[in-house]
């Protein structure tokens, strides 16, 4: 009997520790604020800094999951919002979470939902985006709430045919069925759990260029409060989930519309508590405030911690928010231009030069966004590929000609190839990016992409 108690102990005392895998970002190298740093995940390593094709619905459109690891994607990012109505949080944490109900075995990052009820809300009734470009058109303030309280802007609710933001969090209906959902930072919180990215984020409210000083104040405040609870919802969650050995990190987003005191007190207040990562978010009016946005806050933000530009994806941008210290950049960019019939592409090389295969690109080239359009009639009998040193499996196999006739003719299959060309573009604009630091020369390559 002895000899079975003492079997038993030795059995307890050598059983395994499961392997607890930790998350970690690392800075790599640098060339003046911009860095090149890595991200180490469970499903795999991303070197930054990098672009995240968004897969709003567990899907990047026209392109499968195979395109996207041939063309160099990293990590996808999917819409909390979107994948929350449609099919359920419920149901992709079934299928074993986003990256194998979609098959993609890369890391992966989920937004809070708070953009998208910003724009499906106000951002709808007032048609202002990301950046906003369309002037001054006169400040708007939120509805003062039911409470009667009209001296105390902590009651200071928007209010618009969609959404409802209050303190305890926000309302709004879905653009799918009119259905009204009640969406606090707890919720977006499980939700984006349940979804089962590596990266998640904090839920924030998103003001507009229409709102003052003093609403943004009380949004920024707030947003500030949802970051609290949304930290303290995920250190519950992954105490009730320790044993799956679940591994998720949150990041915060820094708002204060385009107020420089805002901003900062935000970085400040932000960066000091238990993110993993930091995100910037907010519109930003236009590409000049942006900048002086990400110059408020950067001698606030710990170097020891990503940083991701919300929403963001042009060329020019990216250079700028690179150039600014930022890893992370994620837009609809790359396919939707793909969908219109616009082809990512430099037109110049370093000497200037436009080559004999690029006369008809010439004719139509939009240089500040870096593309064509594959539509226009010069494209007709064009034999060329669309970019001969283009590694991708569109510009290896087809003419310009062929795209012209496929988009001519609405042909589903153009949506696929011209969206791997675009894709392959941001992934190699970012390769050359990250060489460049490395090689302390990421001036110089700016120099040559934007003038």
């Amino acid at each position: 009997m002895f000899a079975n108690v003492c079997k038993g102990w030795a059995w307890r005392a050598c059983k395994p520790t499961p392997f607890k895998f930790m998350i970690r970002f690392e800075v790599v190298s640098t060339d003046g604020k911009a860095r090149v740093g890595k991200l180490i995940t469970s499903h795999g390593e991303v070197e930054t800094p990098t672009f995240l094709p968004v897969g709003t619905q567990a899907s990047v459109k026209a392109v499968s999951p195979e395109d996207l690891r041939d063309v160099g994607c990293q990590m996808v990012l999917g819409s909390t919002y979107h994948l929350y109505l449609r099919p359920g949080a419920d149901v992709i944490e079934k299928m074993g979470g986003l990256g194998k109900f979609m098959s993609w075995n890369g890391p992966t990052f989920t937004d809070s939902g708070g953009f998208q009820v910003f724009s499906l809300g106000f951002g709808i009734e007032h048609q202002v985006g990301k950046i906003f470009r369309t002037g001054e058109e006169g400040l708007v303030l939120g509805n003062l709430g039911d409470s009667g309280n009209s001296g105390n802007l902590g009651e200071l609710v928007v209010r618009t045919k969609l959404c409802k933001i209050e303190e305890e969090g926000p309302t709004f209906q879905s653009h799918l069925d009119g259905t009204t959902h009640f969406f606090p930072p707890e919720k977006s919180v499980e939700a984006q759990v349940a979804i089962g990215a590596d990266f998640i984020v904090a839920l924030d409210e998103l003001t507009s260029p229409l709102h003052d000083f003093d609403y943004t104040k009380v949004s920024m405040e707030r947003t500030h409060r949802w970051a609290s609870r949304s930290l303290k919802e995920l250190k519950r969650l992954k105490a009730l989930k320790q044993e799956h050995n679940q591994q998720q990190e949150m990041f915060g987003v820094i708002q204060g519309g385009p107020f420089e005191d805002l901003r900062v007190e935000s970085a400040k207040t932000i960066n000091g508590m238990d993110f993993f990562g930091i995100c910037v978010g907010g519109a930003l009016i236009s590409r000049e405030r942006m900048i002086e946005i990400l110059d408020w806050i950067y001698p606030h933000l710990d170097p020891e911690k990503p940083r991701h530009l919300l929403g963001i994806g042009t060329v020019p941008e990216i250079f700028l928010g690179v150039a600014r210290g930022m890893d992370q950049f994620d837009a609809v960019v790359p396919t939707r231009l793909a969908r219109m019939g616009h082809v990512l592409y430099k037109l110049r090389s370093e000497r200037g030069e436009v080559r004999r295969t690029q006369e008809n690109i010439a004719k139509v080239y939009n240089p500040e966004r870096f593309a064509f359009d594959i539509n226009k009639a010069v494209f007709r009998d064009d034999p060329y590929q669309i970019d001969e040193s283009c590694p991708c499996y569109t510009c290896q196999s087809y003419s310009r000609a062929y795209l012209h006739h496929l988009f001519r003719s609405r042909e589903l299959l153009v949506y696929r190839l011209l969206s791997i060309h675009n894709l392959q573009f941001m992934m190699d604009l970012m390769g050359q990016i990250r060489e460049a630091i490395t090689e302390k020369r990421f001036e110089k390559l700016k120099e040559d992409w934007v003038q």
